[in-house]
């Protein structure tokens, strides 16, 4: 089911299928969200847009032959548990997930979610995550936001200046940001490093901050022209359209949790 958002501050939507945000604009601009215009919303697929949430891993899965890439959470019906507009006008929804509703052999543990988003003249959106097992867990999670631009050729990220990644479209070798990120190819970093950063969308004549708490890791991600031709879900040029950049518990960051511990992961997305 899709929700739809109709404020004096801005517009959105949000599918159950995930808890995905797949819309917002605030009042007085075009969409800060990129949705592809082949994206597939329907039960048990994964948004191509929006914020998808990654988790209990993110990638192909820490446990070989783990059949979910970016985790389950992003496939499964979400339980829309609340909805309510607030004193400023800001309309919060919120969603649930437990052991009850996703049972994974590669991740059987007993547990709860619930992603939080808030609407209004910024975007935030939360994960929480209780460990309800009697064993400590281990978990990766990432807020998978696509933001819209009107040309990556044109875009670049501020605010990783000297901090180390992961060059995952190099095959994981280690590297240190010098500068500001621009995009003359496939891109896959994952940075140590939390922010906030700011997306310079030159084409558009607008900037994009993105603030996070409850992260160890940034990820940027651009698919560029050979790997975006082989994405079902992804109409033809529109890699050019957006950039992905995620607030993140991933690889060394993976959160860990004791019994009845939580973990709250939450971006924050504004423009100007």
């Amino acid at each position: 089911m899709e929700r739809r958002i109709d404020l004096p501050t801005c517009t959105g939507a949000v599918t159950d299928t995930g808890a995905t945000v797949i819309a917002w604009q605030p009042t007085g601009y075009a969409p800060v969200l990129f949705l592809s215009s082949a994206a597939v919303l329907a039960p048990g697929s994964a948004v191509r847009g929006g914020v998808p949430v990654c988790f209990p891993w993110f990638g192909p899965g820490r446990q070989p032959g783990a059949p979910f890439s970016h985790g389950f959470a992003r496939t499964a019906s979400w339980d829309h548990s609340s909805d309510h507009i607030g004193e400023g006008g800001e309309q919060r929804l919120t969603y649930s997930l437990c052991r009850d509703d996703v049972s994974d052999p590669y991740w059987p543990y007993d547990y709860t979610a619930d992603v939080g988003v808030q609407f209004g003249s910024q975007l935030t959106v939360s994960l929480t995550v209780t460990n309800l097992d009697t064993e400590i867990v281990s978990y990766e999670a990432a807020l998978h936001s696509y933001l819209a631009v009107g040309s990556i050729h044109d875009t670049r990220v501020e605010g990783l200046d000297g901090a180390e990644y992961v060059d995952k479209a190099a095959g994981g070798m280690r590297r240190r940001q010098e500068g500001s990120l621009t995009f003359t190819g496939e891109t896959d970093n994952v940075y140590a490093w939390a922010g906030p950063v700011t997306v310079v969308d030159a084409a558009g004549g607008r900037h994009i901050d993105v603030r996070s708490s409850g992260a160890s890791n940034i990820i940027v991600w651009n698919p560029w022209r050979e790997k975006a031709a082989r994405l079902a879900d992804l109409g033809e040029g529109e890699w050019e359209r957006f950039v992905c950049v995620e607030a993140g518990r991933v690889l060394d960051g993976a959160v860990r949790l004791g019994e009845g511990e939580s973990h709250t992961l939450t971006t924050t997305i504004s423009v100007r």
